[in-house]
């Protein structure tokens, strides 16, 4: 935030009535102010009467505005004794940091349409699309943390390393499409390739927040095991299960169209709970998108980040500001009152 400042103030309220006083003598001595300047030439007429019938000179008038350019330019030198300043109000931010990376599922099981309950079954968003947005309001108050974006279904795979560029993050999530890793649920891969991202972080506080809806079907690495690995890193797993329980509908094609078709909701819980509890994290169950969204903001309360700002200023001396206008008037005026508006006694 830009500002503007007198570094000598005081110097206004001390020269600032003087400048009064010596403008008001000075506008009395040039006769501005109504009289006859002191020691300005007369002339005796018999009569001026003819005189008046004549219209006042624009000279004139040119010649009383000229004469004030010296108090402008008195004002001016005035302000730039006081010593202007210009300058930026500029917070230094210091924060531990906490480095989080994002594990979102796309197995063909997030297709389901259990989330979203309170619209028609027609106008429903599948579980992607509901955590997409959950996922990316999260992402957006986390503004001083480093987040990256793990994508898995058959396979893992970094979608977004580990940035504070959180545009970049949200674009990517946007991007995120049901079956893009493959159907099959590689949670065990997941956590692993989250931990390839954070294993070398130097955060104070390293984080993985999976978010699933199935149980382990894929890949060479247990989800078990993957969580020993990330706490010997230090690394906490937040796991987050997406679904209700029991049937969830899912739109099939048909030969009527998309038709609703209901099929069971296999999460594994004890899983999820047993790698949340190997690194110090914890385990939650989300059945729509307001329990998935208070979810998300009991891990941000949980994972809040210190942060210390020093505020400072800076500024430059501006006093050229008004010396600069000061000497041109000045300039304007020894120029005007020695040539064209010149006057002969």
């Amino acid at each position: 935030m830009s500002s503007f400042v007198f570094g000598d103030s005081w110097a206004l309220w001390a020269l600032l009535p003087l400048f009064a006083a010596w403008a008001l003598l000075f506008l009395q001595r040039q006769g501005l102010l109504g009289g006859h300047r002191k020691g300005s030439a007369a002339l005796r007429y018999s009569s001026v009467s003819p005189l008046r019938s004549l219209k006042p000179s624009r000279t004139l008038l040119y010649r009383r505005i000229v004469q004030c350019f010296r108090i402008g330019a008195v004002l001016l030198l005035v302000l730039a004794a006081a010593r202007p300043q210009s300058g930026r109000r500029r917070a230094e931010v210091t924060t531990d940091g906490i480095d989080i990376v994002l594990a979102v599922d796309t197995s063909g099981s997030m297709q389901a349409l259990d989330l979203d309950a309170e619209r028609s079954i027609t106008k429903r968003r599948n579980r992607l699309q509901v955590a997409q947005q959950v996922v990316r309001n999260f992402v957006e108050k986390r503004e001083n943390d480093q987040i990256g974006l793990v994508v898995f279904g058959e396979e893992a795979f970094t979608q977004c390393p580990l940035t504070l560029d959180h545009g970049i993050v949200s674009t990517f999530l946007s991007q995120l499409e049901i079956g893009m890793a493959g159907d099959g649920t590689a949670i065990g891969q997941a956590i692993g390739t989250a931990v390839k991202r954070l294993k070398k972080s130097e955060a104070k506080s390293k984080v993985i927040i999976l978010l699933t809806d199935g149980r382990n079907n894929a890949g060479d690495l247990s989800p078990k095991k993957a969580a020993e690995i990330a706490q010997t890193f230090g690394i906490r797993i937040y796991a987050v299960a997406a679904g209700t329980r029991g049937k969830a509908p899912f739109l099939v094609k048909t030969l009527f169209g998309m038709q609703p078709q209901y099929q069971a909701v296999e999460i594994d819980e004890e899983g999820l709970q047993e790698i949340a509890e190997i690194t110090g994290g914890a385990y939650f169950r989300a059945e729509d998108e307001e329990a998935l969204e208070s979810i998300y903001a009991r891990i941000d309360a949980l994972e809040t980040t210190e942060i210390k700002n020093t505020a400072y200023l800076e500024y430059d001396e501006k006093f050229e500001v008004f010396v600069a206008p000061a000497l041109l008037l000045l300039l304007l005026e020894i120029l005007l009152l020695g040539t064209r508006l010149r006057k002969v006694p």
